[in-house]
This record gives C-alpha cells, structure tokens and sequence, in this order.
C-alpha cells in the first residue's frame, strides 16, 4: 500500500510556548503552517481539580531518568497548561555564564539588553500580570513575613494569570478551568488557527528525513495515538515541509533529532548532552503553628495562626537577595514560596536517619502535619550535567503508562551543581529555621533530583563543539531546521525558565522567516501581539533594522 505524503510549508512539532509562537507568526504572515501535538487537546471544562488517574495523567508526564525525575505538559498548549505561570525575566548575569567549561555559555549576540525586546513582545501578548501584596496567598505572606524577620527582602511574583478571574483554588497542575492563567490556548493558539494554522493533537512524532518532493527540504514521520491509552497506535503518517520547527520540549526534542540523524546525518554532538533541570530544589518546611504566632505574628482566622499551605496559587513571593552578579558562578540561586499538590507529599523526607526517613510513624505525623507546611524552590546554577543515551524505538521515552514515561536521561550532579544546592539549602534553613519557625527538610531520596524545569538538551552557542544551534536557533548543518522550545536554552536560569523560552521563540521567528521565504513560501515577519497590541512588535522590527536584519 502506498502511504500519502501530504506537504505543509512550515511544520512545528509542539505546541507549548517554543511551538506556539512559531506556529502564530508564521500563520500570520502568510505560511501554511501545521502543528503536530504528542498530547489531547483539552480545554477548561476538562481541568478537574481532583488528582484522580486520567484526569491531571492526561495532561501530565512524570519521566523518570537515571538520578532525575522530570514533570512535563503533554497536551496542545504544552506545559503552558500545567505550569505555575511564574513569569520572570532571567538576571543580566546569567547571560555571561561560564559554566565548568570556562567559556561563556551564551552566545554573544544574545544578553540581557539584546533579549529585552522579545520579553516584551511575550509579556504584552500573554500578558503577564503584577501581584500587590492583596494578591499573594497566605503562604506567600508568610514567607515573606519569615524572610523580613530574618532580615531577608521578598517580592510579589509577576504572573500569567488574569487576576480578576483567578479564584485561588490553588489546581494549576491541572489547568485552569477557569481560564484565569494565561496559557499558550488563550492566545498564540487560537490566534495561529485564526491565521489558517492547523493543529494536530495526539500527533507523535518518531524520525525527521529529508524529503522526497522537489522544493521541500524534510519528510516528517509520525504515529497516531489512541486518546485514552498512549501507548496504543492508532495510525501513522507522513508530512514534508519546506521548514520544520522542532519544539517537542527538552525531554523530547534531542531524542527525536538522534534517532533522525540515521536518516538526516550526523548530528551536532551536543544535541542530547549539556541538560539542566534548572538547578530545582525543593524543600518542605514543617512550621510550628506557635511560632508563626508567636513570632511573625500571623493569624489566618481565628485561633489559627497558619494551616495554610493549599491556600491560594501555587506561587506568591520570592526572595531575590542571592542573584547577585558579582558573587561567584555557582553561589547564585533565588528563593520562591510554592505550592505542590498532596500527592508529592511522599517526597519530604522526615528524619536524618535514611532508615526513617521515608516511611514509619515519622513520616505518617511529618504528614498529618500537612496544612502546617511551607515549599520552597531554589533555582540554582547547575552545571549541564545530564546527557541522554540511545533514543527508544519509538517516542521520547518508554511509556510505562499514561503519564509515567521511563528516560533514557543520566543526571549526576557534580561538585558545582551540589555546592549550589548547599548555598541555597543553608539560606532556607536561616530564613525558616530561625528561633525555631520550622523544621526545613529538602526533597530527595528515591526519586533523585526533580525537576520542572527541563532546558539545554540542544543548546544554542557559538562554539560548536558544545552548541547544537547557532544563534539563531537553526541546527548546525540542518538548514531550515530550527529548535525553539527550553532545550534551546544555554544554562540554568536562577529563575522560572518560561518567560526566557517564550522570549527566544520570539526573537528566532524572523530568522525562521527569513528561511522560509528563501524556501520560496510567501511570508513575511511582523504580525502584530495574538490580541492586535503593536507597541512591542514595533520596537522589535527597530530592534531588527539596527541590527541590519
């Protein structure tokens, strides 16, 4: 039987903030454009605010790699739909990153000032929303009542959520079902398919091969997948395009590339290598409910001082104190309140001793003291320890059931990244655990690190030797392929990583452009914000003639 090649100008390979934003500006200016999506596609009637198996699995991937577990979005939108829409820009600093190589890790054209302009264009797109101090939930409260006590300063968290809608029922995991935060399905998306791009989800894509159509340049295979089951194929097919965008996610994206490269040739060899997890770390604080009375002088209600922990959004304040520039690489971290749901409970650990840690009476009253807690996540500077081996026979990992995956990823933490968890854990611990506020326990154990963070897996650079993309975000000798989703980001951030990915999809739409009109499709760059907004699309195409682009 023959299998039918169908052809599109621009292909992109998911749909979260790096697939979107191509998708949206190459629709607008006149591509045909279509969007393969591993995941469903779901919308607010189908965020439940419960956890229980085929609700939040649909939508949700936990990975588990060899020293790391990673959790991921699986569904049209990405991890859009499930993060917790803390949108912050990356500090200057982070841009002139070294790294254990000793060389700067970005590449030269991209800094803080340069990257400026793309943060606008996402932020006036989404937008992203100031919280006053009104906004924060309790918890938020009160770690920046600790941190004030501990003569630490503390923020409001900006975020991508509408706050007049927001309800505070604290299941962002799962969506939103009331449309409240502002996920790639509120903006780029239905401003892409408005434009005529074509979204495709439950799309699974396995190899990427040149084509066999004169004037296209790639021949993209790709499975079906049942809706209930994804592990069960439901269909397969065949799509050139002239320009293919990969934006399958950190996790993915390296893996699609190598099991390509039997077909494409050979593959820049840091596509898989260089991965972080951010620098994530977790801890669980057990607060003493008296001395949050006592001492901070907090009462939630009546005759309950604190009990607050599932109250609110998951994010609400951060202390910024350690991204100083001038402290050594690897000594830099924030330190942000945040919330997980009760079914990561197991990860706190109770005791010292390894032999009480996880389970036992310990671990039950460490528990039942849950609404008493406080998590912190500090966001390190790692060093790219992780490297992917051999890519499974089909999709990103092995899928051992609806949303449990297993990678062939291999994270070891080396004395750099482990001094920066150090630094961060004793700052934790003097702010939370000063006159006895809290008990502060990090997560680790069985798990190894945990991430929800995954970046760098096909880094852009200007050494090609440790670089899988130049500056642009095309792959080093793959014309017309591009990478624009977190791999593509050079190094942990010290900061929730969205914003940065949005922002360098962002900047690398004109140059896809400017491949795809060589390729001889009728496009052109400068679609106005998902919502009609110009102010920060002109500053871009300024920023894009005084760079002689």
């Amino acid at each position: 039987m023959t299998t039918v090649i169908e052809r599109t100008d621009v292909l992109v390979i998911g749909s979260g903030f790096g697939g979107a934003i191509p998708a949206y500006h190459l629709a607008a200016g006149g591509a045909k454009v279509t969007v393969l999506e591993r995941g469903p596609e779901l919308s607010a009637q189908d965020f439940a605010h419960d956890l229980r198996m085929g609700g939040y699995t649909r939508a949700v991937d936990l990975v588990q790699g060899d020293g790391i577990t990673v959790v991921a979005g699986n569904c049209v939108g990405g991890s859009s739909v499930v993060y917790f829409a803390a949108s912050l820009r990356a500090p200057g600093f982070v841009f002139e990153r070294r790294g254990g190589l000793g060389r700067r890790l970005w590449p030269a054209a991209l800094t803080r000032d340069s990257l400026d302009p793309w943060y606008d264009r996402v932020e006036e797109a989404i937008p992203v929303a100031r919280q006053s101090w009104d906004d924060v939930p309790y918890p938020g409260g009160l770690f920046a009542a600790a941190c004030d006590r501990a003569g630490r300063s503390c923020n409001p968290v900006p975020l991508a959520v509408d706050l007049a809608t927001c309800t505070n029922c604290n299941w962002m995991l799962n969506g939103c079902r009331f449309d409240a935060k502002r996920s790639m399905l509120l903006n780029y998306l239905p401003a892409a398919t408005a434009a005529g791009a074509e979204v495709r989800p439950l799309h699974e894509v396995q190899t990427i091969a040149p084509a066999v159509t004169p004037g296209y340049r790639y021949r993209v295979a790709y499975s079906v997948l049942d809706g209930t089951d994804y592990r069960v194929p439901a269909g397969a097919g065949l799509i050139e395009a002239k320009i293919v965008v990969v934006a399958a996610g950190a996790m993915a994206t390296p893996v699609i590339l190598r099991r390509s490269a039997a077909l494409l040739g050979s593959m820049p060899r840091a596509v898989g290598r260089h991965f972080s997890g951010n620098g994530d770390r977790v801890s669980i604080a057990d607060v003493d409910e008296t001395k949050v009375r006592d001492l901070l002088g907090l009462e939630r209600a009546p005759g309950v001082p604190y009990e607050g922990f599932p109250v609110g959004k998951p994010i609400g304040s951060m202390s910024y104190d350690r991204l100083d520039a001038d402290a050594p690489e690897f000594s830099r971290f924030s330190l942000q309140q945040i919330y997980f749901p009760g079914i990561t409970n197991v990860l706190a650990q109770a005791t010292d001793d390894p032999a009480t840690s996880w389970f036992g009476p310990e671990k039950k009253a460490l528990r039942a003291r849950w609404r008493s807690w406080l998590s912190v996540l500090a966001m390190t500077e790692d060093d790219n320890e992780g490297v992917f081996g051999p890519p499974p026979p089909t999709g990103a990992a092995v899928r051992l059931a609806s949303s449990l995956s297993l990678s062939t990823l291999r994270y070891r933490p080396n004395a750099n990244t482990l001094r920066g968890w150090a630094e961060a854990d004793r700052e934790a611990r003097a702010v939370l655990e000063k006159d006895g506020l809290a008990r502060v326990r990090p997560w680790s154990g069985f798990a190894g690190s945990v991430s929800a963070h995954p970046l760098s897996s096909c880094r852009v650079g200007d050494d090609p030797a440790t670089s899988a993309l130049d500056d642009r975000n095309e792959l080093r000798g793959h014309p017309g392929l591009f990478v624009t989703d977190a791999s593509a980001v050079p190094t942990s951030l010290c900061v929730n990583p969205s914003l940065t990915v949005a922002a360098l999809a962002e900047r690398a739409c004109p140059s896809i452009v400017e491949r795809a009109a060589e390729a001889g499709v009728d496009v052109r760059y400068g679609a106005p914000s998902p919502d009609g907004g110009t102010a920060a699309r002109n500053a871009a195409l300024r920023t894009l003639q005084g760079s002689g682009r």
